[in-house]
């Protein structure tokens, strides 16, 4: 936990992202380093009956830390994802969702 999904975004970019992303989110997430994860989600989009390109999701599944850190962290998401995709004003959706520690299980036990 946290745990971080990427879709529309390509797995070589995901890898790229593990070098640096994480360090830059820890102390925001108080959380030790090993405890992040990272997802890439093949997907497919599609518009108008057809398919089509998409720019960046990063789910971000985590334990609430409120409303100032979200907010960094959707900034450094977005910057680091704009870095690796050399691509400066690329939209990118960052999109949180809370996690109960009571409904989150590891090995067992909730937190």
């Amino acid at each position: 936990m946290p745990h971080l999904r990427f879709r529309a975004v390509e797995r070589k970019d995901v890898a790229k992202l593990t070098e640096t992303l994480g360090e830059k989110l820890q102390p925001l997430m108080d959380c030790p380093l090993e405890d992040f994860t990272f997802e890439c989600v093949a997907t497919e989009f599609f518009f108008a009956g057809q398919a089509s390109e998409a720019y960046p999701f990063v789910d971000v599944l985590w334990f609430d830390r409120g409303q100032a850190t979200q907010d960094e962290v959707a900034a450094i998401v977005t910057q680091e994802v704009r870095h690796v995709l050399e691509k400066p004003e690329q939209d990118v959706a960052v999109i949180f969702t809370s996690l109960s520690p009571k409904a989150y299980y590891d090995n067992g036990s909730h937190y």
